[in-house]
């Protein structure tokens, strides 16, 4: 990994939580993701399991942890499998995990090769009366894709059919969602080397330039700062591209006159980051761009102080929406009437704001979080609000990453990363 390796006091403290959300005599179970096949004999880039990696620091296909805290056994409280490495895996592949190095990432001390699951399994299951068996109920999740996970899911209901079934994703999801310290630490270095990315582009950006040498410009800073690079697919969109929410083509050439909204950002040790900022072509907003700029950023200073401990995540959406509301009546892109008559499911600032101002961040950029509970102090949300404006030939978002603190405003992980009008116009044109 190009990643400096992570206390795995972490990796110990997230098991010993999510042990005692158990109930008694259960046992989990966790899987790592696929290799995913793209045809011939190629593949794509391997992508560990959140969940196994939040719970055990391993990074490694083929991997299977298993946590039983009531287990007779003192040995087999926690297991972790690995695929086993050789001299032939090392020459072709790269060496993989030992189990000295796998106790060492993780501080599990009972370390097998995968082909020894089954085995040690069915000693466990003698033991066990409870299986936690782990399903993504994320409330964006929307697959097609039968994962490792599910299969072995199939296969261990079908194994052990007198075993009660409990769910792994409730618990995990509170967990996920207040963050560790050693968690906020990786956030933060995500987040600077996203600054980077972004002060170097600032630099770049001229007329005529492309979105994709822009792409290119920002990738060459992630990875050499060692990040496996974009947190999720980059979103460089000029002109009119900014009013398509998840523009990703990236093909087009930057005119002088537009403006270019960025929803771009580097990941680190699998930790997430998620930034947007709209910068001008030409190094300086035209009076109107910046009237709606001004706005936008008005509206994310405002929102981002309603980030505090006991904030329902949907009563705050609609604090929100109030706030834009004001905004677009200042802009002239509504009117009273607008407002007097809009539909109460679809409110009338929705023409020019439509997606949500903030989602839980962290090892996904769309991260775990039960979103009826009241916030939480070390829980973290990107502040994202937008006006799209397709009439007028572009469209704003401004997005930082905050954690909740125990009092007081949100602490902004981005907060050294330009974001005033005035401030980008100079740092453009020094």
């Amino acid at each position: 990994m190009k990643y400096h390796q992570i206390d795995s006091n972490l990796f110990i403290k997230n098991r010993k939580n999510f042990a005692a959300a158990m109930q008694p005599n259960s046992m989990a179970i966790f899987n790592s993701n696929d290799v995913y096949p793209i045809g011939a004999d190629s593949t794509m880039p391997f992508e560990q399991h959140r969940d196994i990696f939040y719970l055990s620091g391993v990074d490694q296909e083929e991997s299977v942890l298993m946590l039983f805290p009531d287990c007779p056994n003192s040995a087999l409280r926690e297991v972790l499998f690995l695929t086993e490495t050789n001299a032939h895996i090392a020459v072709w592949e790269g060496e993989k995990l030992t189990k000295e190095a796998a106790f060492k990432t993780s501080g599990i001390k009972t370390v097998y090769w995968l082909q020894d699951l089954e085995k040690v399994l069915f000693e466990m299951s003698t033991y066990a009366d409870t299986f936690y068996i782990n399903t993504n109920e994320h409330y964006r999740a929307n697959r097609a894709t039968e994962t490792r996970e599910d299969r072995f899911t199939k296969w261990l209901l079908a194994k052990y059919p007198a075993h009660s079934v409990a769910k792994s994703n409730p618990i995990l999801q509170r967990l996920r969602s207040v963050k560790d310290t050693i968690e906020l630490d990786l956030m933060q270095h995500a987040c600077n080397i996203t600054e980077k990315g972004f002060r170097r582009i600032l630099n770049f950006v001229k007329p005529d330039v492309w979105e994709y040498e822009i792409e290119a410009e920002l990738l060459h800073e992630f990875v050499k700062n060692r990040s496996k690079g974009f947190a999720y697919t980059p979103i460089i969109a000029s002109g009119n591209n900014a009013n398509v929410l998840h523009y990703v083509e990236n093909n087009q050439q930057c005119k002088k006159g537009d403006l270019i909204l960025f929803d771009i950002a580097a990941e680190y040790a699998n930790y997430k980051s998620d930034l947007s900022r709209t910068i001008p072509v030409s190094g300086r907003y035209s009076a109107r761009q910046k009237e709606v700029y001004n706005a936008v950023n008005h509206v994310k200073k405002e929102a981002t102080k309603l980030l505090v401990p006991g904030t329902i995540w949907k009563e705050y959406h609609k604090e929100v929406g109030d706030l834009m509301t004001s905004e677009l009546l200042k802009l002239g892109l509504l009117d009273k009437a607008d407002v007097q008559n809009e539909d109460k499911n679809w409110p009338a600032y929705k023409k020019y704001f439509m997606h949500g101002t903030s989602h839980n961040i962290g090892l996904d950029t769309h991260d775990y979080g039960l979103l009826h509970e009241p916030m939480q102090a070390n829980m973290v949300f990107t502040v994202e609000p937008g006006i799209y404006i397709p009439a007028e030939g572009f469209g704003i978002r401004l997005e930082d990453d905050v954690v909740i603190q125990k009092q007081g405003e949100p602490f902004n992980l981005m907060g050294n990363i330009p974001i005033e009008a005035d401030e980008i116009e100079d740092l453009m044109n020094s």
